[in-house]
């Protein structure tokens, strides 16, 4: 999957991924990580989510990542924010108050970009990317973050045939499977979110699982 596709989602608003409000698990799961409110907080694949504001409301400093330029202008707009912008290497970076948004690809991040990273924060990164590019994704993430950062991660669970993504369906196994080498991988819930997800149903979903994991640092 090409940046391009992302890039010309944005442009015709086609963001159906976007919610209009604060996540709701991560106002749950979140506070039982028991992190320092002095962490900073990585946002992989950010967009322009809502979540970025309520990081910041809990103390912490937050940095994400996001390949449209218009979703980080809309971010900063929307929340009345004027960054301050500057040039990162291959990415921009944008930053106001508490949040800095790097405009660019993923895969341009390096750790310098990321060194002061405490924790991480992904409901919309890893289900963002097909099959074949997550491998490559989870090995830059883990060459990129701090090895004692813990993550809160959220993922979708459904029968593949069924829709094609995104978002995608990532099971327990993948998850292990890209991560169990750096973390310990606990489920915290799974929910049943068919209901809630009308669009989901209309592409030919017969069930939908949106499971909510924590990876702990081995050592």
């Amino acid at each position: 999957m090409q940046p391009e596709f992302w890039l010309e989602r944005w442009q015709r608003g086609e963001t159906g991924w976007h919610l209009p409000e604060i996540n709701l698990h991560l106002r749950e799961f979140w506070p039982r990580l028991g992190l320092p409110s002095t962490l900073q907080v990585f946002v992989p694949l950010c967009g322009k989510t809502l979540d970025l504001l309520w990081l910041a409301s809990q103390g912490h400093r937050v940095i994400g990542v996001e390949i449209s330029r218009r979703a980080v202008e809309e971010f900063f707009a929307e929340a009345g924010l004027v960054p301050e912008i500057t040039e990162a290497g291959p990415l921009r970076r944008y930053r106001a108050d508490e949040i800095t948004l790097l405009c660019g690809d993923f895969f341009d991040l390096n750790t310098d970009h990321l060194r002061e990273v405490g924790a991480v924060y992904d409901r919309a990164s890893l289900i963002a990317l097909p099959l074949e590019l997550r491998p490559q994704y989870a090995a830059h993430f883990k060459a990129l973050v701090p090895s004692a950062a813990p993550s809160l991660l959220i993922t979708l669970d459904y029968d593949q045939s069924q829709m094609a993504g995104p978002p995608f369906s990532v099971h327990r196994a993948e998850v292990e499977q890209l991560f169990a080498d750096r973390y310990a991988i606990t489920e915290l819930a799974s929910f049943d979110v068919l209901d809630d997800s009308p669009n989901f149903r209309r592409r030919g979903l017969t069930a939908l699982a949106e499971e909510v994991w924590r990876l702990d640092p081995r050592g």
